[in-house]
């Protein structure tokens, strides 16, 4: 019991170390943070305010949101109660019956903000309405009316825009947890599977994906995060897929993959993460989305294949099976990419050996009798 207790803490802590370690996150975030930010680079979030509130979490956006119209109700009913001071309308100035207020029923702060909530929402009740008196009020609803209408606009378009968010099209979109390596093509080919959950298109569909890894430069320099661009390819080819259906990416480790120097038993030794990237056009909101993923070594499966997912039905309808979305099978495959293309003087031997299962022990008599 305590050993696999150990066992499963130990696999918990290794999930969680590759987890901080990720540059882009399974989801797509991007796992970064930015250091000795300058006074005057936070001050720009401020020039940008509407790109700041449509980013914001939905419980900031709610917060501004109270705190501004709540705000702007209660400074207006502080200047609708300086009016009503100022012309002697207040309930404890006793003024005399032939007295004109400038707000009808509006004799305490309490009244002035009710009156200023009125105003600027258009409810009116009827009990406080303005005179013909004070022509400082009436200039005073005209600015309230006009600053009310400001920010029911902003705040429109803030949530509007916060809803329709490309981003919300990309969790529709995913991709295979794991990663494989197998025989495809000709060639040794590293594959991902991506689905669209809806049926809308992905109008322009185009994938590619990124290597980033730490390098050291021939003059002695360590590059950190050193980008190699990773060409993917479906059956029928790489640019404007048809994104009908899930589809099978290929990348071809040929000499020129950054995987073509890796092996079975090396493959997880390295230190290096797949970025995939899918840009396209959502159908139905012409809207332009990215949808990210990456794959560290751990999440790469060398010797596995897909499951075939696509069927047909009796009637000849398409039928997807996203029970097998995911599930792999283990298929013959080369232990490296040398010995794939059979070349020689290159190949990577296992350093923990291969077993041979047909393999069989038998004794030989030597010339002097002794067993070989």
């Amino acid at each position: 019991m305590t050993r696999s207790l150990r066992e499963v803490m130990k696999v918990y802590m290794s999930e969680r170390r590759i987890r901080k370690s990720r540059l882009v996150t399974k989801d797509g975030r991007c796992n970064i943070e930015f250091g000795t930010v300058m006074n005057r680079h936070h001050f720009a979030y401020f020039l940008d305010i509407w790109t700041t509130f449509v980013e914001s979490r939905w419980r900031f956006v709610v917060l501004h949101f109270i705190a501004s119209f709540t705000l702007s109700w209660f400074i207006f009913g502080l200047v609708w109660y300086w009016i009503a001071r100022d012309n002697g309308d207040l309930t404890w100035q006793n003024a005399t019956e032939e007295h004109v207020p400038c707000v009808m029923n509006v004799g305490c702060l309490t009244t002035a903000f009710l009156y200023s909530l009125e105003t600027q929402t258009t409810i009116g009740y009827g009990n406080r309405y303005i005179t013909r008196a004070c022509p400082g009020a009436v200039a005073l609803i005209i600015i309230q009316c006009l600053i009310g209408a400001i920010i029911n606009c902003f705040w429109c378009g803030v949530v509007m825009t916060k809803i329709s968010l490309p981003k919300k099209r990309a969790k529709t979109i995913t991709f295979s947890e794991s990663a494989v390596i197998c025989p495809k093509k000709g060639t040794l080919c590293l594959q991902i599977r991506v689905a669209n959950l809806r049926k809308t298109l992905m109008i322009g569909s185009q994938i590619y994906g990124k290597l980033f890894r730490t390098t050291v430069t021939p003059e002695g320099e360590t590059v950190i995060m050193d980008q190699v661009s990773i060409d993917f390819t479906v059956d029928a080819g790489k640019d404007n897929l048809f994104f009908v259906c899930p589809l099978t990416l290929y990348h071809m480790i040929d000499k020129t993959s950054p995987f073509f120097e890796m092996a079975v038993d090396t493959l997880h030794e390295q230190e290096f993460e797949l970025v995939v990237f899918l840009d396209g056009t959502a159908e139905s909101t012409s809207s332009t989305c990215q949808v990210r993923t990456s794959y560290v070594p751990q999440e790469i499966m060398w010797g596995y294949d897909f499951q075939p997912i696509i069927s047909r039905s009796k009637e000849g309808k398409y039928r997807v099976d996203f029970s097998n979305f995911a599930k792999v099978l283990p298929v013959p495959t080369a232990h490296c990419s040398y010995c794939y293309h059979n070349e020689a003087g290159h190949h990577h031997h296992s350093r923990n050996g291969i077993e041979n299962q047909g393999f069989e022990v038998i004794d030989i008599d030597g010339p002097n009798g002794t067993n070989m």
